[in-house]
């Protein structure tokens, strides 16, 4: 990585509607994923990973688990200025908080004028991916305009759910359009079938980025909103790189997860992210030692599989089981089991994400569910077999079948 100074930023301030009620009680970057991380981890571990050692988390709604997450696990020595530090909306420029991602950085220039860095990444807090951001950084800089966009090929079908950004014909580098969820994309010129989405991450020359946020906030009709303000005003200028994550080698990735980037905003892609991490050749390997995925280590013993009391083995099955768990005489299948759950005697979980210290009690059954933290499931009950029941529970069913029961809740 070229020898500037880099300075990282870390929206996460989204209230995440979409996955409620896991959001209900908590920011969208705090949500667990995958047992024992939470989503910013993958953010913060990939710019760690990229050699940033300053690093600002922005956060704004339901941020006290977050927050506690930040201090708690991204603890970086100061010895050299290193720092993951979570700052919270502070009404710098009013009695207002922020009414967009441009926004929250333009309440918090502040952070760059101290740091003075000459290269600003800011990336999104809530995004399952790998990327080397000091690959990227190089070719910014080599581009010698004011912004890079991250971007990953995704099939042209799937056009409509992203921002496509359309290249210059002469300059593939360059960024001719910027279009939020077209619905007649055109496919790029070396793959017909492809279009290129924004990752939602952008690297800037630090003055540049002030300038734009600055401008932004003067404008009495923006959003703004990196991506739906900041991102076209630099395209209608000409000013805008592209950096196809397909040139991004990470180290120790394989051809199955090299260019994998889910955005778990929704409780399918959610649900559906967790079930890339369980395959036998998983779509992301967690087990990348070369570019680890950082978080709090839990003090915990090891997971457990006993028989129960009638002699009963236990069955895991293309699982991931965390620390602290005891499966007994139970079954589970294609599921994610967060720490310090319990799977009682004749139960069953298939095709299910459990947060930690759920209890599931014995003969119940659970299928293609969600379940927060601290979920108790009585002996003998069901989740995600009858939905209409699980309505008239008052849990959240998606239209795809997937049952989420909030934190806390006890299931008679």
């Amino acid at each position: 990585m070229a020898s500037k100074k880099i300075f990282g930023i870390v929206l996460a301030g989204g209230e995440g509607k979409r996955l409620m009620p896991l959001t209900a009680d908590r920011a969208k970057p705090a949500v667990p994923f995958g047992g024992g991380y939470r989503l910013i981890d993958f953010a913060l571990s990939n710019l760690i990973n990229s050699g940033l050692r300053q690093v600002v988390v922005l956060t704004q709604y339901k941020s006290h688990s977050l927050d506690r997450h930040v201090s708690q696990t991204w603890r970086l020595s100061n010895l050299l200025g290193s720092y993951v530090a979570s700052v919270p909306a502070q009404q710098r420029l009013g009695k207002r908080w922020f009414s967009g991602s441009a926004d929250a950085i333009l309440q918090s220039l502040n952070l760059l004028r101290d740091e003075k860095p000459d290269i600003v990444v800011v990336v999104g807090a809530d995004h399952v991916y790998r990327m080397d951001f000091g690959q990227m950084i190089d070719a910014h800089i080599e581009s010698g305009r004011g912004i890079t966009v991250a971007a990953i090929r995704q099939p042209i079908s799937l056009a409509d759910q992203f921002g496509v950004i359309e290249l210059d014909e002469k300059d593939p580098t360059l960024i001719k359009a910027f279009r939020e969820k077209p619905k007649d994309a055109v496919g790029l010129a070396d793959s017909p079938g492809e279009v290129l989405a924004s990752m939602g991450n952008y690297v800037f020359d630090a003055e540049v980025l002030m300038d734009a946020v600055r401008r932004d906030g003067e404008k009495p009709t923006s959003n703004h909103d990196m991506g739906g303000d900041i991102v076209p005003d630099f395209v209608s200028r000409g000013a805008a790189s592209v950096y196809d994550l397909n040139r991004n080698d990470v180290p120790g990735s394989t051809d199955r997860d090299r260019f994998y980037w889910r955005d778990v905003g929704t409780i399918e892609s959610f649900f559906d992210a967790h079930q890339d991490l369980i395959a036998t050749l998983p779509v992301f390997n967690l087990y990348n030692r070369e570019w680890p995925i950082y978080s709090q280590q839990l003090n915990a013993p090891p997971a457990k599989f006993v028989r129960d009391a009638k002699g009963r083995l236990s069955e895991t099955i293309d699982s991931i089981v965390s620390l602290g768990c005891v499966i007994s005489g139970a079954h589970v299948e294609r599921s994610v089991i967060g720490g310090w759950t319990t799977v009682e005697s004749g139960a069953t979980v298939v095709d299910s994400v459990v947060f930690e210290r759920a209890r599931i009690a014995a003969n119940a059954v659970v299928r293609r569910a969600i379940l927060d933290k601290d979920v108790v499931i009585a002996e003998g009950a069901t989740v995600g077999v009858d939905h209409d029941l699980d309505r008239s529970r008052g849990f959240t069913v998606t239209d795809s079948g997937i049952t989420v029961v909030g934190k806390g809740v006890h299931v008679p």
